[in-house]
């Protein structure tokens, strides 16, 4: 039973919205006196009838009551369910208006845009995450319904998956969403981010970047390429492993992520993937297995997406390119960039999310937001990694870190007109933790990722925490992913620098390895030496 709490929320942290729309005075008259959410709410609605307001109020005043609520009562809201459960703080709200729940989060989260209401029924979710407690809102896609209908039946993906026809990675991928937004609750993830034994209250707002959900394998499959880029990291061409181990790697995989409770997600790359002999086979392997699939690879005709995506779901396909079209070529290869911008219409005629990742150097650095422009409408993500001095990448220039952080700033400024730029940089949330918004994931999703919830596997079926650079930690060939999981080796990787350790932004950053290593320094030991926290 939810008990009451006593003065939690002042009421000036109530109603926001609808506050602004009466004024505070009469807001005052209206709310006088201790009451419960649900009597503010019929005075509210009262007060508002006679009064030349939006009449849309009537819709958002339930919203913001159940706000007060969540804010206001204990609800039992456990982060972990042994079995999936829908959330206990969850609420769907019926509005013949648009937007609300986005002009809700816009209030309740600084930094964030909003569109103005618009006639049209939308269903809206109002939640609390389960894991940071922050207030949540937002349209109930029918991949949430369906993820909510699975709890509330207490019905399997599996179950599902035959019942409708979908497939079971298209299932699982809706499920993982509805679990990452807190929707509902579920089993908790078998990895966990090593902690200090102190937490602070920091910590509790930052947890849900502890505890991954998906596992990323990425796969060079192959070292045959069509291209010969100018920082190719490897030029090595080991035979093939033959597809008997092939497999064995799958079911490795496979048996790592049932063990500690995760979802696979396999990105195949190379070289070009789809040069590989075997490729349609693990392709077709893979998504049987239910694993999430992306491909980093090279342009390719739309023949070739049409016959993957009837084997199974593609998540994303992920292109290159080094700059505008002059330099782009002179890195990646004479006509690269047109056959790339053709490429990308083929994935958005497909229903393919089509990433773009360019190597940061410092004579592309003046290029990136350019590109981003050119790429808006005809990508769906765009972002970079800096160049990492390994392979034929040592004779190109890295950025000089004491530009960096104006870069950076130039391209979180631009991120808020142009939505195909994405943040993936560490260092991002530096700025952002600076100006009070909320931090996002970093490299992976959880800060640095090598070794945590990401690792590489190259055609030799060698394991490293990332590809950027050398940082080998087991052979597939010979040992299992768990045991190499649970190494020494990889565990200094994810542990990451002894002088991030004590950071307060450690779980989402830990810097970029490649870099501080690229640079000659300790990777182990010394922050990213483009860290421009403390300047």
């Amino acid at each position: 039973m939810a008990k009451m709490r006593t003065g939690v929320t002042p009421k000036t942290e109530a109603f926001i919205l609808t506050r602004q729309f009466l004024g505070e005075e009469y807001f005052g008259r209206i709310t006088q006196g201790p009451m419960a959410p649900d009597t503010m709410a019929r005075n509210l609605l009262a007060a508002c009838q006679p009064l030349d307001l939006p009449p849309w109020l009537k819709e958002l005043i339930p919203m913001e009551t159940h706000v007060l609520e969540i804010k206001d009562v204990l609800l039992p809201n456990p982060s972990v369910s042994q079995t999936f459960e829908i959330n206990p703080a969850l609420k769907l709200f019926s509005n013949t208006w648009r937007h609300l729940g986005q002009a809700l989060v816009a209030a309740l989260t600084p930094g964030v845009g909003k569109e103005p209401p618009v006639p049209g029924q939308e269903l809206v979710m109002v939640w609390q995450d389960p894991v940071c407690g922050m207030v949540k809102a937002g349209p109930a896609s029918n991949q949430d319904l369906l993820v909510l209908k699975m709890a509330e039946e207490t019905l399997s993906p599996e179950q599902v998956a035959m019942a409708t026809g979908a497939h079971l990675t298209d299932i699982r991928s809706a499920l993982v969403r509805a679990l990452d937004k807190g929707i509902v609750i579920g089993p908790d993830s078998g990895i966990c981010r090593l902690k200090k034994k102190d937490q602070t209250c920091e910590d509790k707002a930052m947890q849900s970047f502890d505890r991954p959900r998906v596992f990323a394998l990425q796969w060079h499959i192959t070292q045959a390429c069509d291209l010969h880029c100018r920082h190719c990291y490897d030029r090595s061409f080991p035979d093939p492993l033959g597809f008997s181990k092939e497999l064995a790697i799958l079911d490795s995989f496979e048996d790592f992520c049932c063990r500690r409770g995760l979802y696979g997600q396999i990105s195949f790359t190379g070289g070009n993937p789809l040069l590989h002999p075997n490729f349609h086979r693990l392709y077709k392997e893979a998504v049987d297995r239910g694993f999430f699939i992306g491909i980093l690879g090279n342009p390719a005709a739309k023949e070739e997406i049409q016959r993957l995506t009837a084997m199974g779901p593609l998540s994303f396909f992920q292109v290159s390119l080094e700059g505008l079209e002059s330099h782009n070529d002179y890195i990646r290869g004479r006509g690269h960039f047109i056959r790339t911008m053709d490429f990308l219409e083929v994935l958005k005629d497909c229903r393919i999310y089509a990433k773009v990742m360019l190597t940061l150097t410092r004579d592309n650095m003046d290029q990136v937001i350019p590109l981003g422009k050119h790429l808006r409408g005809r990508a769906d993500f765009f972002t970079f990694n800096r160049l990492s001095l390994a392979g034929e990448g040592a004779a190109l220039t890295v950025v000089d870190p004491k530009g960096y952080r104006e870069f950076l700033k130039s391209y979180l400024t631009e991120t808020r007109s142009n939505p195909v730029l994405g943040l993936k940089d560490n260092l991002f949330n530096i700025l952002l933790d600076e100006d009070q918004l909320p931090l996002f994931g970093g490299c992976t999703g959880y800060g640095c990722g090598a070794a945590f919830n990401f690792v590489s596997v190259l055609a030799t079926g060698e394991v490293h925490a990332c590809r950027k650079f050398h940082s080998p930690i087991g052979d597939l060939t010979r040992q299992s992913l768990v045991e190499i999981y649970d190494s020494e080796q990889a565990r200094r990787y994810r542990q990451g620098p002894a002088q991030c350790m004590d950071c307060r932004l450690n779980r989402v950053c830990r810097g970029c390895l490649a870099s501080t290593t690229s640079l000659g320094l300790d990777l182990f030991e010394q922050t990213d030496p483009y860290c421009f926290l403390s300047t």
